[in-house]
């Protein structure tokens, strides 16, 4: 994709998230994008959103980790985003549905907090576990600049991996102190259990998330560092979002993690 048309795009992202409005799906304008003008159109809104809002990265995201959203978008590996310092919201908080969200849904996840650098290619899964300074529930607030949600995997790998908020949980757990495999996961909303999923539902286990994410980084020359935050991924389907809704996830053996929208 020529230079001209990535920075279009990338601007297009930006301005409909900066007016909390949506753009036509990239993928209906440009048939022949590949994965690679994907990434390159993510870079161009994230640069804009560093140097214009003054934002850090403070760690990256997987998405499309199970197999069901892997069929849905025709694809079979999953993808990455950036988080940025202004997305961070904790345990317990208010958040306001009209401020800087579209068309907003919640997802159940387990973050890994690093202590040490991850640089790959050839990083394991015992590189992870020794790296990791803990791990803990959280909601990802996942929105979309695409309208009404019709995505293919370049147009969510475009809008940052359709990547908005983040509710972190009350405390870290070691990660060698529980089985991220087969821990168990519960999303309520409104006191009402909406769904169940487990660690194995984010790549057989999140752990292999996060391996996944520090071997195809390091393929760009990319590594994920000490004091970062990595999202490994949703357990289980997500959920819409609306004001007065109290949502709350529960982690075997990790902890919970809650929200009001308002």
């Amino acid at each position: 994709m020529e230079q001209l048309k990535i920075e279009k795009y990338g601007n297009e992202l930006y301005e409909a998230l900066k007016s909390n409005s949506v753009i036509e799906p990239i993928t209906s304008r440009e048939a022949d994008i590949t994965i690679e003008d994907a990434y390159a159109i993510q870079n161009h809104f994230i640069q804009r959103r560093i140097k214009e809002d003054g934002v850090k990265i403070i760690g990256k995201k997987i998405g499309v980790t199970s197999k069901v959203v892997m069929d849905m978008l025709g694809v079979h590996q999953p993808d990455f985003g950036y988080l940025l310092s202004d997305m961070i919201y904790s345990d317990g908080d208010e958040i306001d549905v009209t401020n800087g969200m579209i068309q907003p849904k919640a997802e159940g996840e387990i973050a890994f907090v690093l202590k040490e650098d991850l640089t790959g290619p050839g990083v394991t899964t015992a590189d992870v576990l020794r790296a990791t300074k803990f791990v803990m529930p959280c909601f990802e607030i996942v929105d979309s600049r695409i309208k009404d949600w019709k995505i293919k995997v370049q147009d969510t790998v475009s809008d940052n991996a359709s990547c908005g908020y983040i509710v972190f949980g009350g405390k870290g757990v070691d990660p060698r102190d529980v089985d991220l495999t087969t821990c168990g996961m519960t999303l309520e909303s409104n006191g009402e259990l909406l769904h169940t999923g487990a660690g194995a539902a984010a790549l057989g286990s999140p752990v292999n998330a996060v391996v996944w994410l520090a071997n195809t980084l390091g393929s760009f020359g990319v590594g994920l560092k000490a004091g970062e935050v990595i999202l490994s991924g949703a357990l289980c389907a997500m959920v819409t979002i609306k004001a007065g809704d109290n949502m709350t996830i529960n982690v075997g053996g990790i902890g919970s993690a809650s929200c009001r929208f308002v």
